[in-house]
């Protein structure tokens, strides 16, 4: 194009002088292509935006002509022309006459896509340049409220972010037939399993044959009372789906579990003693065989292998929880996410937020929802449950109990509940009334006794929601000393 020389580009790299990334000749191709023919726009809108443009005058051309697409009006070189005549930009590049050589003169291509994709190419180059640069720029900028980690942070997310765009763009509506052809593809590995199930394994065969496993984008609530398990329930499904991703089984993920609560140590050592067999009090208290050490030693060694990764920070935000998740699946991979738990994480200190905990834990809940559907993968959220539940007769929970924000049941797809009949009727023993004789007691303290007997070593697991099946109760085998959740029909020795 005769007009072509005088077109320059107005960044250039600071650091060495070089010129940034770019190709005039696809930006004049795209736009010649889409004064030609409109209806190309539908082709690249969700690639390309005005920004992208290495030359601002490209971009505002772009812009110009997908308004006025919008509008339902035609975008040709002579339409445009009024826009464009005082333009100071388009005048350096020979005025409204650039506009009638951008739609004659441009060498064609047969996909418009194609030049996009160059367009596109070149700005994600320059972007990267950018990011290099402000990440040099906050590591030089000390602040006593931003250190080295949070510089880190901030540079983790907005590669994250960079690295999405491209992803990002190529979303959008998909017909019913390729949804129908994935949803075949999950039905047809289900159908294959011996488990019937899709997704990743909790290792408990009733747990999953009721769920279909753990699957991916969602969001599982574990809630439950003090003392009920939670905590036990989700570290064994995390070790569970870790051992089985080591062992080359169905259903295996490398776990990442962001531990609020317990050091990266104690949960460690609940792992190991339910592993070896060893009660995790009598291995606090060195009360241990030379038997029981050999155990310990052999279980290490398995745990060695398992990919499963603890992060203890304390008092963590919802935005660092994502930084750190994006990470990890970066840098060993992720397919299962455990949060312990909910309410002790932050949000992200907004003002609406701020001070008020109800609004804070719906941008918890819609946060964790998020990293599910972002990353493609099952979180498990634990979450305490109000008092309300000691205030009844009945101590089996229901989703009116959880605390502080029915956000948790609208974000979540799975919300399951811990009961555990035992751990309440153990403190029930009955005491003789003043009236009662001995006969009357003693039939009540033996109903009580066969009552405790009945319940012992077992935990209801109750699905209260399931966005994608029934709701229901599933029965499993507990056994307190170890913390070790089981199928109900293989007993743990």
């Amino acid at each position: 194009m005769s007009d072509a020389a005088q077109l320059k580009v107005v960044e250039s790299d600071p650091l060495a002088h070089r010129t940034l990334p770019h190709n005039l000749e696809a930006e004049q191709g795209l736009l010649g292509m889409l004064l030609i023919d409109n209806k190309n726009i539908e082709k690249i809108s969700d690639l390309i935006k005005a920004d992208y443009f290495s030359h601002p005058t490209h971009g505002r051309i772009y812009e110009a002509i997908v308004r006025m697409v919008d509008k339902g009006l035609e975008a040709k070189a002579t339409t445009l022309k009024d826009y464009f005549e005082k333009d100071e930009g388009l005048a350096g590049v020979g005025g409204t006459r650039y506009l009638v050589e951008l739609a004659t003169e441009v060498p064609l291509l047969n996909d418009v896509r194609d030049y996009a994709k160059t367009i596109f190419d070149r700005h994600l180059r320059r972007e990267i340049i950018r990011y290099n640069q402000d990440v040099a720029n906050l590591a030089f900028n000390f602040s006593l409220e931003q250190d080295a980690d949070a510089v880190l942070a901030e540079a983790e997310t907005r590669l994250f972010k960079l690295a999405e765009t491209g992803t990002n763009s190529q979303t959008g509506f998909v017909t019913l037939k390729d949804s129908v052809k994935i949803a075949l593809e999950y039905a047809e590995q289900a159908y294959k399993s011996d488990s019937h199930v899709t997704g990743v394994t909790s290792g408990l065969q009733d747990l999953d044959q009721k769920l279909g496993g753990l699957h991916n984008s969602d969001l599982l609530i574990l809630a439950a009372r003090p003392s009920m398990g939670k905590t036990s329930l989700a570290v064994n499904i995390a070790f569970n789906a870790a051992k089985a991703y080591a062992d080359n089984k169905p259903g295996g993920a490398r776990v990442g579990f962001f531990s609020l609560e317990m050091s990266s140590d104690q949960l460690a050592t609940r792992i190991l003693s339910e592993q070896a067999h060893i009660s995790g009090d009598s291995l606090r208290k060195g009360e241990i065989k030379q038997t029981d050490f050999t155990n310990l030693v052999q279980a290490a060694q398995t745990l060695s292998r398992i990919p499963l990764f603890i992060d203890d920070t304390p008092a963590l935000t919802i935005g660092q929880v994502r930084t750190r998740a994006r990470r990890l699946k970066r840098q060993h991979g992720l397919e299962l996410l455990v949060i312990d738990y909910l309410q002790l994480l932050q949000g992200s200190g907004t003002r609406q937020s701020e001070g008020n905990r109800v609004l804070e834990i719906s941008e918890i809940t819609r946060g964790l929802k998020a990293i599910a559907k972002e990353l493609q993968i099952p979180v498990i959220a634990l979450s305490q449950l109000s008092r309300a539940v000691e205030q009844r007769e009945d101590k089996r929970p229901q989703l009116s109990d959880l605390r502080e924000s029915g956000s948790i049941e609208q974000d979540s797809d799975v919300v399951m509940f811990i009961y555990r009949r035992e751990y309440y009727l153990s403190r029930e023993q009955p005491e003789r009334k003043p009236s009662e004789d001995d006969g009357r007691f003693n039939d009540r303290y033996q109903q009580w006794q066969k009552d405790l007997e009945d319940c012992a070593n077992t935990a209801d697991i109750i699905i209260a929601k399931q966005r994608h099946g029934p709701i229901g109760t599933v029965q499993l085998f507990f056994d307190s000393n170890i913390t070790r959740f089981g199928d109900l029909e293989r007993r743990y020795g």
